[in-house]
């Protein structure tokens, strides 16, 4: 029942964390808007934010949706799960609760990060700049953890352990929160006496992870990973245990409906009356279809309302980590990075668009992920094991 009563009360901490921190935008928070590939259908204000232009008529601005992918992989790979874990679960009725900081980085200096994140915004008009000019170097994400074991089944071979995990943390200068699970079987554990001893643990899991505060892009992160871990008993009360192990991550990104005029309000723009409709006619048509019906103004700014193309991308990693014990007390330090480039790991037909330059071949194809570069993370966590 004690354990019981852990679980409630990290229960009601996950509730704590998951209330939102801000409603105003921050530094590292999406801004997919200013992803056009023709700037020419709008024009910057005075003082910041994005209008529509009068010249561009009914042009589109049209998605940059090479630039959107990029960003799509590189937040994945930093708020997809660190796998901070040795293969040994936990055992039957352990409880782990852990906060954990993972440090990944990014192209801060590409175009795609400047342009696909807000900045700072001017205290005085509330208005954002039409760039960001000092995109964080890192993602940081902050995060609980828990691990908890179920009933062992025997095998001939030795004791098969089972783990669900939960997680709940956020991304450092956004309002992008992240809610995940996982469960984890250990193959190979149990063995403590003989011959077998002398061989690492082995485990398996199947994690998933998603995101939530944050209108403009869905993500969900589904990874599979092995881990080989060996504990190392060190005078009695403490346990030193370095673990190796290989995670396969499958990403999820789609947008939402992203207004790519944001500070033109379409509506009063074109003196919105109504859809073309026997209540609402337009007299300029001798059909009702539906289209906005504009008094004094035009419906042109409606057409820049878009969806970038979803996002599939593959990431294959390699983690590295070391957990010291103490009695109940631990703290573990990890490192994870790509052991294939990522344009490497994605040349399925969904990786290739067209190319965006009207000059080229136009049969010509190029990778979404072309001159994404390898991430890597390092992670540090503490926590208590009852």
């Amino acid at each position: 029942m004690r354990r019981f009563g852990w679980i409630a009360a990290t229960a009601a901490l996950v509730a704590a964390v998951a209330v939102p921190r801000q409603a105003e935008a921050d530094t590292m928070d999406p801004a997919l808007a200013r992803l056009v590939t023709d700037e020419n259908c709008r024009a910057p204000g005075g003082q910041g934010g994005l209008y529509y232009n009068p010249q561009s008529g009914y042009s589109r601005c049209g998605t940059d949706d090479l630039a959107f992918a990029k960003l799509i992989g590189e937040w994945g790979f930093a708020l997809a799960p660190t796998a901070m874990h040795p293969a040994r679960t936990t055992g039957y009725g352990g409880f782990d609760l852990a906060f954990e900081g993972a440090f990944t980085n990014i192209s801060s200096n590409a175009q795609y990060w400047a342009l696909g994140t807000q900045g700072k915004q001017d205290p005085n008009n509330k208005l954002f700049s039409t760039r960001n000019t000092g995109p964080d170097s890192f993602l940081q994400v902050f995060s609980m953890k828990t691990r908890y074991g179920f009933a062992p089944l025997s095998l001939p071979l030795g004791i098969l352990g089972m783990e669900l995990g939960t997680k709940i943390g956020f991304m450092a200068n956004s309002n992008i929160g992240i809610l995940g699970a996982d469960v984890r079987i250990a193959l190979v554990e149990g063995f403590r006496t003989g011959i077998p001893a002398i061989f690492p643990d082995l485990a398996v899991g199947g994690s998933v992870t998603t995101l939530t505060g944050n209108p403009e892009f869905q993500m969900t992160v589904a990874g599979a990973d092995v881990q080989l871990s060996k504990p190392i008993p060190i005078a009695g009360s403490v346990v030193l245990t370095p673990y190796l192990g290989y995670s396969y991550l499958y990403i999820f990104g789609d947008s939402g409906l992203i207004d790519l005029t944001p500070n033109t309000d379409a509506l009063n723009y074109c003196g919105y009356q109504g859809g073309n409709s026997p209540a609402t006619p337009d007299p300029n048509k001798p059909y009702r279809d539906g289209q906005p019906v504009c008094g004094g103004g035009t419906s042109a700014d409606f057409n820049n309302t878009a969806v970038f193309d979803p996002v599939r991308m593959q990431r294959h990693r390699i983690d590295a980590g070391l957990q010291f014990r103490f009695q109940m007390v631990r703290i573990g330090a990890h490192f994870v990075t790509d052991i294939v480039d990522p344009t490497e790991a994605n040349q399925d037909e969904d990786s290739m668009v067209a190319t965006p330059d009207p000059n080229d071949d136009p049969n010509a194809t190029v990778n979404k992920f072309e001159g994404m570069p390898r991430q890597y993370t390092l992670a540090f966590d503490i926590g208590l094991v009852l």
